[in-house]
């Protein structure tokens, strides 16, 4: 580390990218990105779980099946979990700030917003099965919901960890 605070080793992930930061410009600079990350997820799945709240009080739901009775619950506990989940970072700063933790906030922050989507991914995927087994054939619905599943893995995990890797290659 230079007299200055910067960080004068090349392999840090500052050199080379055009930042030349200290550890907490690099971490006020991070917590700004998630949060405006967090603020697109936050709200889909907020709009999300409002629907889902509204289904039980809709006419037809006393007609589902025991079977879609519990899917819907699993999908009502998946887009609770993912909201909290996702809501968790502001929580998580809220409760640290001052105590000079920005960088681990930034990291704990970061792992609540993966697992946040991992339960997002859920929500969507058991939503749309309870949608669509009410839409078409079943074993019909169930190849649908693994197409986007994987739709969804291939966007939110695949592409990033591509680029990460390509990236680190220098492709």
């Amino acid at each position: 580390m230079t007299p200055s605070g910067r960080r004068d080793d090349p392999h840090d992930g500052t050199r080379g990218s055009g930042r030349d930061e200290t550890p907490e410009e690099r971490a006020d600079r991070l917590w700004a990105e998630l949060l405006q990350e967090l603020r697109v997820a936050q709200t889909g799945v907020q709009i999300l779980f409002g629907f889902l709240l509204t289904v039980v009080f809709q006419s037809r739901f006393t007609d589902l099946s025991h079977t879609d009775r519990i899917l819907y619950t699993v999908t009502v506990m998946l887009g609770a979990s993912a909201v909290g989940t996702l809501i968790g970072p502001v929580s998580l700063h809220r409760l640290l700030t001052g105590r000079h933790l920005k960088p681990q906030t930034v990291v704990w922050a970061s792992r609540l917003t993966l697992t946040g989507l991992v339960l997002l991914l859920g929500t969507m995927a058991s939503a749309l099965l309870l949608v669509l087994r009410l839409a078409v054939d079943n074993t019909i619905a169930a190849w649908l919901v693994g197409v986007m599943v994987v739709w969804f893995l291939l966007c939110w995990f695949v592409l990033p960890a591509f680029a990460r890797h390509a990236a680190r290659t220098g492709r």
